[in-house]
């Protein structure tokens, strides 16, 4: 298991912007999309993987501490971006993990080229309309009480109590408004789905792709995890029962299994 402190941050060149990238562990590399709400920190599910995989984990533009890129305007500028991005770092095809705003963004890059990635996981992506219900609406309530929503029980969770419980520092504050701030500049309208996606997605051919699901996600609808299944030829749907939006933070030890075998 990898220790935290063998991890490094690198800051890298996207033409004339600057990305930075934590890395970390061992192996082969492993591309991880973050979310909406940045980059969550350490979980237990990098420690583990990181024995066997090497893992490159982008703060997007704009959100953590890269910098606003001004030319990206919609999550397929952001996608043309990391394209960029996977080319000039060598690692394409790479295998990659996208959460939520990010399993749209991997979604997206996919769509575009399918042989930048070697396979894919998306988990609680959005980038699709769900069939049935709603994707929530971040905007409408606090950062804080969207974050809690993201699991089913977020006060009997070590994990997420360890990453966001106690006081909300200023730091987590201004951290959340300016990942709030970016969402909404490249995925506001239509909120947080592209309606060109679902045709799209019939770009992705020959990807060995996994969707990882909770049950009662609250945030992206299970209907849209079954609409990825039904648009990605040959992809496969694993749903975890009593999960919500954060699999690897509310089943953490399904949601590994799942992932290590699913990359070997």
């Amino acid at each position: 298991m990898a220790d935290k402190a063998n991890w490094t941050e690198e800051k890298c060149r996207v033409g004339e912007a600057e990305l930075l990238v934590i890395k970390g562990g061992r192996g082969k590399p492993l591309l991880v999309f973050h979310g909406e709400l940045g980059d969550p920190g350490w979980l237990t599910w990098h420690s583990t993987l990181a024995a066997e995989r090497t893992i490159w984990i982008p703060q997007h533009p704009g959100f953590g501490r890269s910098p606003h890129v001004d030319w990206i305007m919609d999550m397929r500028d952001l996608a043309a971006f990391y394209a960029r991005f996977v080319r000039e770092q060598n690692l394409t095809p790479v295998d990659v993990i996208g959460f939520s705003l990010g399993g749209w963004l991997a979604a997206e890059m996919a769509a575009q080229n399918v042989h930048q990635f070697a396979r894919m996981i998306l988990v609680g992506a959005a980038g699709l309309r769900p069939p049935g219900g709603e994707i929530m609406d971040m905007f409408t309530v606090t950062a804080r009480t969207y974050l809690n929503r993201n699991v089913l029980d977020p006060h009997d969770n070590p994990e997420f109590n360890k990453l966001f419980g106690g006081e909300q520092t200023p730091a987590q504050f201004e951290a959340w408004e300016d990942a709030r701030a970016e969402t909404a500049r490249i995925a506001w309208k239509p909120y947080m789905f592209d309606q060109a996606m679902p045709h799209l997605l019939e770009n992705v051919v020959g990807l060995p792709t996994l969707l990882i699901w909770g049950r009662q996600d609250p945030v992206v609808p299970l209907s849209a995890g079954e609409l990825y299944h039904n648009k990605i030829a040959g992809s496969r749907l694993v749903v975890f029962d009593n999960c919500g939006h954060m699999p690897e933070v509310e089943k953490p030890d399904d949601f590994v299994r799942e992932v290590r075998n699913f990359l070997r």
